[in-house]
């Protein structure tokens, strides 16, 4: 390795160590029960109210949880991607790779129920990471508690996702810097993987895509890897042959609009299916098969995949209570929005 190399390198980890050290401290500032005396019906509230929406549209599960992860990765979990842009600043809501985001009427109507019983004591940070929360558990997916605390930022710039958030042509070097920056290791990057979101750039076009074990995926976003991967009319050699077959019948080479299901049968719930899928190299994404390249990841999918997702929901609660501090404000950082889609 050579010296700006190794300089590189060092500069990384020393990032990764500020940045960790950083999350970290505010993430002490969070606590279960924090609005015990303050609005005491709070998590109530959101709960009933978030259950009047997916239990009719349960297909909700998938967007709001991807809401919740694209706002925790891009200035921390702060409800920065519910803000609204302005005149003089175009906000990450307004990002391509987010227009596909949906949901938020419910975080409105929630935000609305919750300022009704307390006004201005919830934040739209803590209803946004309840909401995915409940969300999830309603269509029978992991529980897990959730730490509150957390203040609402002032600050949301578009151009900025472009950077935070992972692709899913990234490399498993790529995958793993990525969450490390975000405080997050190598087994949450196996456990996330499962059910979080990916966006595509492709020849600086940004395209709508979205991808969770509870949700599909656009033809466009895997299309190269049935036809043309490598720029000479190939496919991608590390996907089963049989599998790409099964995909071309359902998406040509130019389709943009048709919708597959990344794990069949599961569109809406909440299971361990996606690990098997990989483990039989039938991930739809690059980053998919990227988790067979490194043996930390590769042994987790293993062992998913085998055992019928024994510790997944559990893996999966400890890793979103780990993705839920990222970036957090406390104390007197931010604020405490009247309106999620506005600063004060």
């Amino acid at each position: 390795m050579g010296i700006r190399q190794k300089l590189l390198s060092f500069l990384f980890s020393q990032l990764i160590l500020v940045l960790m050290v950083s999350n970290h401290s505010n993430a002490m500032g969070l606590k279960l029960g924090y609005y015990h005396k303050t609005c005491p019906n709070a998590e109530s509230i959101i709960s009933k109210t978030t259950y009047r929406f997916i239990s009719r549209a349960p297909t909700l599960a998938a967007p709001l949880l991807r809401m919740h992860f694209h706002d925790c990765f891009v200035r921390g979990c702060d409800g920065s991607v519910l803000l609204n842009s302005t005149k003089t600043s175009i906000s990450e809501k307004d990002a391509i790779p987010n227009q596909s985001l949906r949901g938020y009427h419910v975080i409105d109507a929630v935000k609305s129920a919750v300022e009704e019983a307390c006004p201005g004591v919830v934040s739209c940070a803590d209803i946004l990471a309840l909401v995915a929360r409940d969300s999830v558990s309603m269509i029978h997916g992991p529980y897990w508690k959730v730490p509150l605390g957390r203040r609402d930022g002032r600050v949301s710039i578009l151009n900025e996702i472009f950077a935070e958030l992972p692709a899913p042509f990234a490399n498993i070097t790529q995958l793993k810097q990525m969450f490390a920056a975000k405080g997050l290791n190598t087994k949450d990057l196996a456990v996330l993987s499962g059910s979080l979101i990916f966006f595509i750039s492709k020849n600086k076009r940004h395209v709508k895509l979205w991808r969770t074990t509870i949700g599909t995926s656009h033809c466009l976003g895997f299309t190269n890897r049935l036809y043309n991967f490598t720029g000479k009319g190939d496919t991608d050699p590390s996907m089963d042959p049989n599998y790409i077959v099964k995909l071309k019948q359902k998406c040509k080479p130019r389709d943009t609009t048709t919708l597959v299901e990344m794990d069949p049968g599961s569109f809406k719930t909440f299971d361990e299916a996606y690990y098997t899928l990989v483990a039989k190299r039938r991930g739809l994404f690059q980053s998919d098969s990227a988790l067979l390249d490194d043996p930390e990841t590769k042994a987790y999918v293993i062992i998913q995949a085998s055992t019928n997702g024994s510790t997944f929901a559990k893996d999966f609660a400890e890793s979103m209570v780990k993705m839920g501090q990222v970036g957090v404000l406390t104390g007197n950082q931010g604020e405490i929005r009247k309106h999620c889609a506005l600063v004060n």
